[in-house]
């Protein structure tokens, strides 16, 4: 079941990220709202994990996922360039995720 609490942690994530770019620095209140709900239950999910994840590695995981999922989003949706760096980058995210999973701390 934690799992499915970091991946819904995860996916609120995506949706700060994304409603903090449209808020125009909380200019546009509907944006603006939408980022402290959708924060606030991201948080509540993370917290429910971090009752079987080792704090460090969730947050980590948590963290990265949002990361990649941000980045991917971006250059699916919003016209941003998915260079060979980013790429790279995501690789290495990956790869840091499944070592930490790979610990055996959760």
């Amino acid at each position: 079941m934690s799992w499915l609490y970091l991946g819904a942690a995860v996916v609120f994530e995506v949706v700060v990220a994304i409603s903090a770019g449209n808020a125009k620095g909380f200019a546009r209140p509907g944006w603006t709202i939408a980022t402290l709900v959708s924060g606030a239950i991201a948080t509540y999910f993370l917290s429910l994990a971090l009752l079987t994840f080792d704090v460090g590695v969730g947050y980590a995981i948590w963290t990265s996922a949002a990361g990649v999922g941000i980045v991917v989003l971006g250059a699916l949706f919003f016209g941003q360039k998915l260079t060979l760096n980013k790429v790279l980058g995501i690789l290495l995210v990956i790869g840091g995720v499944v070592g930490l999973q790979l610990s055996g701390a959760a």
